[in-house]
């Protein structure tokens, strides 16, 4: 069983800038050292004849070729008709950002 200390649990936990109590120190150090004892027991498989893989399911990416619809297409005249407040075929909107 890998034995950690709460030490080493508080080193942890710094890192990942968590403020954990003293009750969470005790209960993530009995769970790191379990997860550590598991990952003892996966580095003991013999894996050498076993081919590296990086996805198991065998699906393959889809490609959508791009086409554009001209009949689904607004003119910028169409895009502003609703709207009355546009300057040179632009929308005018309210300023966000103040000098």
């Amino acid at each position: 069983m890998a034995k950690l200390s709460s030490e080493d649990t508080k080193h942890v936990a710094k890192l990942a800038q968590l403020n954990l109590s003293e009750e969470e120190i005790k209960k993530f150090t009995i769970q790191l050292s379990n997860v550590l004892d598991y990952i003892t027991q996966l580095n003991k498989i013999d894996t050498k004849d076993i081919q590296p893989t990086s996805q198991t399911t065998d699906l393959k990416n889809v490609y959508k070729e791009d086409k554009i619809d001209a009949t689904r297409i607004l003119t910028q005249e169409e895009a502003l008709s609703g709207k009355d407040d546009t300057i040179n075929g632009f929308f005018v909107v309210p300023r966000i950002i103040k000098k």
